[in-house]
């Protein structure tokens, strides 16, 4: 690269300073897992790139009712962190399978957040876990459930001058669980991946959140198939009609990884597998 600016602010305040200033010619750089290749492959020329590791925004800490991941925190110490395993499992449990090592020791929960990748792993069982998102920018902060997040394949509500703070989860976090399948068995992007919720009373549904990825052109939380199983008992014949409710409401594409009919059959394979987890049904 030629000709590009580099700025490496100490604190939040200079770096908000940076993106009012610079606006759309700024690209924020984290831990660059999916910034640098798309640099590398000419998919991305930026003109300034703002570095926000030395921002303090790595923390992981439970507060108010809920559990506040800096966007920052890398994939490895989510999977690593005792208040995740505690309040979050099936959140560490999503971070164990993305990528490599080296990837989940740079990769950051807020870089996947903003990359808003279809398939992206984290961003999925967020959605299912009711996560909001905090914005700051120079001239104020606002808080974005990530429902309403994500606006197309690599594309956010978030404006030039924002930087995304801090993921912010409710608890309790209901009985969560985290489904993937890949081309492979490890280091590998999605072909369809699952996150849901459930909040139980004994076996029956009192509440449900069923998210999907790599089946639509964003992110997809299914309302439908969640609207299925609230007040009732949970067993293997709701649980596959459920499945199948969710992935009706995506609309997968053929791509170099899946043709859509795969994507479909996979999937709702996928999501039952994550219901009958979450509610404790079978092996």
């Amino acid at each position: 690269m030629e000709n590009v600016g580099y700025f490496a602010p100490s604190d939040v305040g200079q770096a908000l300073e940076l993106l009012a200033e610079q606006g759309s010619k700024a690209t924020v750089l984290a831990g660059g897992t999916d910034l640098v290749p798309a640099i590398n492959y000419y998919s991305l020329w930026p003109e300034n790139l703002i570095f926000i590791g030395a921002l303090g925004l790595d923390y992981i800490k439970e507060e108010g009712g809920k559990l506040l991941i800096g966007s920052g925190a890398t994939w490895t110490q989510i999977l690593e962190d005792p208040l995740v395993a505690e309040k979050a499992p099936a959140l560490a449990q999503a971070a164990r399978q993305g990528g490599s090592v080296a990837t989940r020791n740079a990769g950051t929960v807020g870089g996947n957040l903003a990359n808003a990748s279809p398939a992206a792993d984290l961003t999925v069982i967020l959605l299912a876990l009711e996560a909001e998102v905090l914005l700051k920018s120079s001239a104020g902060k606002r808080t974005v459930a990530l429902k309403d997040f994500f606006t197309g394949p690599g594309e956010t509500v978030m404006n030039d001058d924002e930087l995304l703070m801090e993921v912010q989860i409710p608890l309790p976090a209901g009985s969560a669980a985290f489904q993937k399948l890949g081309r492979r068995k490890a280091m590998t992007l999605s072909v369809v991946n699952a996150g849901v919720k459930l909040n139980l009373d004994g076996d029956t549904c009192s509440g449900a959140c069923i998210a999907l990825g790599a089946m639509a052109p964003t992110p997809l939380r299914c309302s439908a198939a969640e609207e299925m199983l609230v007040g009732k008992k949970l067993d293997a014949a709701l649980i596959a009609e459920c499945a199948a409710a969710a992935v009706a409401a995506g609309s997968p594409i053929d791509d170099q990884r899946a043709s859509a009919w795969y994507r479909t059959k996979a999937g709702t394979a996928i999501v039952a597998r994550a219901l009958a987890q979450a509610a404790g049904i079978g092996g």
